[in-house]
C-alpha cells in the first residue's frame, strides 16, 4: 500500500491507496498498471489479475475511471516512491488504515475472497465525503 504523504496539494494526502496512475498515449490498461508498479515501487515482472472498475464522481470536478488489478509474484523489494511511503500491510490490518470510504467497499469484498470482477459508481462531495455508491454489472477488462 502507498501512504500519500509527499506530494503538495495531493487529493490523496493522508490516505492509504494502491499504486497506480494515468495512462499514457497508446498504452493499454494492463501496460499502464505494469509501468506504474515499476515507477512507484521499483518492482517488476509479476502477474496481474483484473479485479474491476471504479467510477468516481465528484461535485464540480471531472469524473475518473479507474481499473483495479490484483498483483502477484512481483520481483524485488519496494523502493522509494516520490508520491508517498510504501509499506507491506497485513491483510487483517488493511481496513483499519486511513482509506477512502469507497475503497473500503471493494477492499472488503476482495479481502473476504470475492475475486469476481466488480464495477462501482462512487459519488463524493467536494470535501471527500462519500455521498452514495452503487454497484452495477461488471465490465470485462478492456485489453
Amino acid at each position: 500500500m502507498l501512504y500519500r504523504n509527499k506530494k503538495k496539494h495531493d487529493v490523496n494526502a493522508g490516505k492509504w491507496i494502491g499504486v497506480g496512475g494515468k495512462m499514457e498515449d497508446g498504452e493499454s490498461l494492463r501496460e499502464c498498471a505494469y509501468r506504474e508498479i515499476a515507477e512507484e515501487t521499483g518492482m517488476s515482472g509479476g502477474t496481474l489479475q483484473y479485479a474491476g472498475m471504479l467510477y468516481f464522481h465528484y461535485s464540480g470536478e471531472e469524473d475518473e475511471k479507474i481499473c483495479v488489478y490484483l498483483g502477484y509474484d512481483f520481483a524485488g523489494e519496494p523502493g522509494e516512491c516520490t508520491e508517498g511511503t510504501l509499506a507491506w500491510i497485513n491483510r487483517e490490518d488493511i481496513l483499519s488504515l486511513q482509506l477512502w470510504e469507497g475503497d473500503r467497499i471493494f477492499l472488503k469484498r476482495l479481502l473476504e475472497g470475492d475475486l469476481s470482477p466488480f464495477c462501482l459508481d462512487l459519488c463524493y462531495d467536494g470535501q471527500g465525503n462519500l455521498l452514495h455508491w452503487q454497484q452495477r454489472d461488471a465490465e470485462p477488462e478492456k485489453v
